[in-house]
């Protein structure tokens, strides 16, 4: 009788020994995805960084510089200047490489955060294009970025004043609408990269020489987009973010890849040309004039007009 149990009992046992090796195995591999994805560690993006900040000087900070290089003739104040294709190009080639960016992450990223976060970039930079367009070609008629809308000579007299309303508006879109729809999901985008930017392994934490020669020319480009975007606010709650981000992973044991060092090394040298900047520029009363608040950093162009195009 004990033996016929016996028997009966050893089909089940067998099946439950059946399905261990299975469950062991989703288990074994569900804990292999987690490791790759902790342990995947990628290599330095040495193309993709370097075309991302040759576009960065060529297609942004170049654009104010090339309009003004170009001449007149070529490029009439009715028309399309050479800057606004220099924006143009920036508006297409910019979400394509951090989409690249973002497809070479260990991590994987919520991607529709990344395709919200493209769709707003490309549009608050498309309507930049438009109010920043206006407002570099009025240089040629008189207008002085150091001065407030209100109070540049061009427009303080227009009639009807309802006029200068619309000229307002027109600023407003530029460099409050445009610039936060601009510069929010890029911060954005490169902060959910950096997250992804950790190894395991101490010994990979560093970065080769060529990141280390693109660092400068990037925490440079960044100081302008800081200084000349207005959005020292939203850079320094990213790099504070990110630092944190940096001392919670140290406790896990796990450190900067090369290219979240390359993104980190770069935002704090941009942190340090701002104060700089700031502490140069401290006691300029026009300048102080035009940026009244707690946070105090002027606009490079505001400066070009005031103590470099004005005297000439």
């Amino acid at each position: 009788m004990e033996a016929a149990v016996r028997r009966r009992q050893q089909p089940g046992a067998a099946g439950g020994q059946g399905a261990q090796p299975g469950a062991s195995f989703l288990q074994a591999r569900h804990s292999s995805v987690k490791a790759d994805e902790a342990a995947g560690t990628a290599p330095f993006h040495l193309d993709l960084w370097f075309y991302f900040t040759l576009q960065n000087w060529v297609l942004d900070f170049g654009r104010p510089i090339a309009m003004l290089v170009f001449p007149l003739e070529w490029f009439p104040l009715n028309k399309p200047s050479v800057g606004d294709y220099f924006h143009m190009a920036y508006n297409i080639t910019t979400p394509f490489l951090l989409l690249k960016l973002i497809e070479r992450s260990p991590r994987t990223l919520p991607r529709s955060v990344i395709y919200v976060s493209i769709i707003t970039f490309i549009m608050g930079a498309s309507i930049h294009l438009v109010g920043d367009s206006v407002n570099h070609r009025l240089l040629f008629s008189g207008y002085q970025h150091h001065l407030s809308v209100r109070e540049n000579p061009i427009i303080k007299n227009l009639k009807p004043e309802t006029l200068i309303d619309s000229f307002e508006l027109l600023y407003y879109y530029d460099e409050y609408l445009g610039h936060s729809m601009w510069y929010f999901p890029f911060f954005l985008i490169l902060f959910m990269y950096f997250s992804g930017c950790f190894t395991p392994t101490q010994a990979k934490s560093s970065m080769p020489g060529a990141a280390l020669l693109l660092v400068v020319p990037s925490g440079l480009y960044y100081w302008y987009l800081v200084t000349e975007g207005q959005i020292f606010i939203l850079f320094i709650f990213t790099f504070f973010a990110m630092l944190a981000l940096v001392l919670h992973q140290k406790r896990k044991r796990l450190f900067l890849d090369s290219n979240g060092l390359f993104l980190f090394y770069s935002f704090a040298l941009t942190l340090l040309l701002v104060a700089l900047w700031v502490a140069w520029l401290w006691n300029d009363p026009v300048l102080r004039k035009k940026y009244p608040g707690v946070i105090y950093v002027p606009e490079p162009w505001a400066f070009y007009t005031l103590h470099i195009s004005s005297p000439h």
